[in-house]
């Protein structure tokens, strides 16, 4: 395939994740219930803002391959939108803390579907954390709270300044970044 080909690819793939946002988001003003899409946005949109490649094959146990300073990691990859008027506390799906994955990457979408912020945790981190409340049905299905999985990972990216890099770490289960 050509370069040229690979760049129209791109950009109509960018195209219609901009459509698919403003379709969600209308449905949902409309009639408050949510389509089942924030996934596949947030595979779409971790990607790319992370430089890392996606899997094809959703058999593997995670979603994409990292490059660079994640080279060779293997992410799975969560989405949630956080609405304004939602008054539940977000929670994450389930998280096999035996998966084959080493890492984890959180997206956080606004009402309209653009990503806010994004979060990634080591495997250790999320391992540790589940297992630190052994008697909760939450723990023991893999369930995790946005707001745990905040304190776990590390903030790797935000609509204001795109990638991060870490200054500090409050945790010492983070994910090793190759600098």
């Amino acid at each position: 395939m050509s370069d040229q080909q690979d760049n129209a690819d791109l950009y109509s793939i960018d195209l219609l994740m901009q459509q698919t946002r403003q379709l969600a988001a209308r449905y949902r003003k409309t009639t408050g219930n949510t389509l089942p899409i924030t996934g596949e946005i947030a595979r779409f949109d971790v990607a790319k803002a992370l430089n890392l490649t996606l899997s094809e094959d959703v058999t593997l146990g995670y979603d994409a391959l990292g490059q660079e300073q994640r080279d060779g990691l293997k992410v799975l990859i969560k989405g949630r939108v956080i609405f304004e008027d939602s008054h539940s506390s977000p929670r994450l799906g389930q998280l096999n803390p035996d998966g084959r994955w080493d890492s984890v990457v959180m997206v956080l979408f606004d009402d309209d579907y653009l990503p806010i912020e994004m979060y990634e945790a080591s495997a250790e981190a999320i391992r540790s954390a589940l297992q630190g409340k052994p008697d909760s049905k939450n723990k023991k299905r893999g369930a995790m709270s946005v707001a745990q999985f905040k304190i776990i990972g590390e903030l790797v990216w935000t609509a204001e300044e795109g990638e991060t890099t870490a200054i500090w770490q409050n945790s010492p289960n983070k994910p090793e970044h190759n600098s």
